[in-house]
């Protein structure tokens, strides 16, 4: 019997089915939709076996899967090697066309080439989409064509050139148009390594009034002061679109910190290098210290500054750090502990439930003074200062640091101003030296 002739929406950080691109492109096209998802395992085997972020898009899969069930359809989750679950699929189904949104990170740049090339070798398109921003690639450059490195001038081109048309959402086909399979593969977690644990994790819904306040209460860590949407624009729970279109009628302030996601999309779009390396070159030349007990002291919350303290158990503990403190934390270990910023980086990828890798090293080298539009390497935060200004009453310390005030808190690590003086110290003799 013939197989039925069908095109894959190829779900990845964009899981839904509402206002989604490449899958409203899919559906238009001429062929039946099959939703796929894989879980690749290149990523999942380095993980614990509590992830929360793996079970975030397990639960939301599972919501996926039924609401095309409703349909007469079904969602196929995969896990293993992606380019070996792509050639089991090739040879399962008859495939037309392969939809999917892009993605900018090196590494997933990196396999969609490879998928790209097994669909080659049999004729079969694979069409990429602009869905997790507003603006890609080389739509926002500068008038000689060169990609901005700095905010401020790339936020008023963006904002130039933002119409309407770039907010609007778009509208999925026919529900008759899915691909009207049953049964699909759905693998488990515990089939995949990982345990199911409760864990609350931040609501999908925006309140117009927490974002009409957001520049009055973005700074003040102990209260929700934030829309904690992160999760869900990094996995793709909720249309970027749509979230802009209200913010930018709301809050310009807010509204500007959507444009930071696209900025850092496209800095590590034109120079990936900045995936790993310092954006500033000059700045790899910084000898770094090795002092595992200072490190360790770092990533438990033990520094003896509270702030730091409280901001790094909250991450532990809920896999979110307010903004404002991930400022002062990453200052801290990049200049007041000398440690690679890369350090802190890969700790922020385990541990952040929202960790996008284009925001995380965009805002690591900013703190470190090597990336793009970076705080100058010789303005080094003062954490008590900090305190004293976002967390006067320490209502945000004695939630997370319940020890503070008492014999049982550490001592300060490192002197303040002996640390800052140390910093600025190896940062001059580095870029002198290059």
């Amino acid at each position: 019997m013939a197989q039925k002739e069908l095109a894959i929406f190829w779900m990845r950080r964009d899981l839904r089915l509402e206002d989604n691109h490449g899958l409203a492109k899919a559906l238009e096209g001429d062929y039946p939709v099959l939703v796929l998802f894989i879980f690749d395992r290149a990523i999942l085997d380095q993980l614990p076996p509590r992830d929360a972020r793996v079970q975030f898009i397990w639960q939301e899969l599972k919501q996926i899967k039924e609401q095309l069930q409703a349909k007469g359809s079904d969602l196929l989750v995969k896990y293993g090697e992606v380019t070996e679950i792509w050639k089991e699929i090739l040879k399962s189904y008859s495939i037309k066309a392969v939809y999917a949104n892009r993605d900018y990170e090196p590494p997933a740049r990196e396999r969609d080439k490879k998928i790209y090339e097994t669909l080659k070798a049999q004729e079969i398109p694979f069409k990429g989409f602009k869905d997790q921003v507003l603006f890609e690639k080389g739509e926002v450059l500068k008038d000689n064509g060169e990609p901005y490195v700095v905010y401020t001038p790339y936020m008023r081109k963006y904002k130039h050139l933002l119409k309407d048309s770039h907010l609007e959402p778009y509208a999925s086909a026919d529900s008759n148009h899915y691909a009207q399979l049953k049964g699909l593969d759905f693998p488990d977690l515990e089939s995949m390594g990982f345990e199911a644990f409760d864990f609350e994790y931040p609501n999908r819904d925006w309140r117009k009034s927490l974002i009409e306040n957001y520049h009055e209460t973005r700074d003040i860590p102990s209260i929700r002061g934030t829309s904690r949407l992160s999760i869900h624009l990094r996995f793709g729970t909720i249309s970027i679109r749509a979230l802009a279109k209200e913010a930018k009628q709301w809050n310009d302030k807010y509204f500007n910190e959507l444009i930071w996601r696209d900025f850092y999309q496209q800095v590590l779009y034109h120079f990936p290098h900045s995936f790993k390396d310092s954006f500033r070159k000059e700045y790899d030349q910084i000898k770094w210290e090795h002092n595992e007990a200072h490190f360790k002291a770092w990533c438990e919350g033990k520094t003896g500054y509270p702030l730091v303290d409280a901001g790094m158990r909250e991450l532990n503990a809920t896999g979110f750090m307010h903004n404002r403190v991930r400022m002062v934390v990453a200052s801290f270990l990049s200049k007041h502990l000398l440690l690679d910023w890369r350090l802190g980086e890969t700790y922020f990828a385990e541990k952040l439930l929202d960790y996008d890798a284009a925001s995380n090293v965009g805002g690591w080298q900013w703190a470190a003074g090597c990336g793009v539009d970076a705080v100058p390497y010789f303005r080094v935060f003062n954490p008590a200062l900090q305190l004293k200004k976002f967390d006067p009453e320490l209502k945000y310390v004695k939630k997370w640091v319940e020890e503070y005030g008492t014999d049982a808190y550490p001592q300060p690590i490192v002197d303040h101003k002996n640390a800052r003086e140390r910093a600025l110290d190896r940062y001059k003799s580095a870029l002198k030296s290059d």
